[in-house]
């Protein structure tokens, strides 16, 4: 099963403000660690390693092509 590129909400802002509210109140480390907590969970939901390899590749493209290696 190939990754789900298509939109998949009926109501995307109701999510994104969920989100936003999950990480209210929570410090840098806390959001940070929820945030991981949070792939991990949908990870395991989801259970198929070739669309989270699908998934982690594009998010990791992204935020490159955004953000480029900030060490430097």
């Amino acid at each position: 099963m190939p990754l789900n590129l298509e939109k998949n909400f009926e109501q995307p802002d109701d999510f994104y403000q969920t989100l936003i509210d999950a990480h209210r109140d929570l410090s840098d480390a806390q959001s940070q660690s929820m945030n991981a907590q949070l792939v991990l969970l949908l990870a395991n939901h989801i259970g198929d390693m070739a669309v989270i390899g699908q998934a982690l590749a594009l998010a990791r493209s992204n935020v490159l092509s955004v953000m480029p290696n900030e060490a430097g």
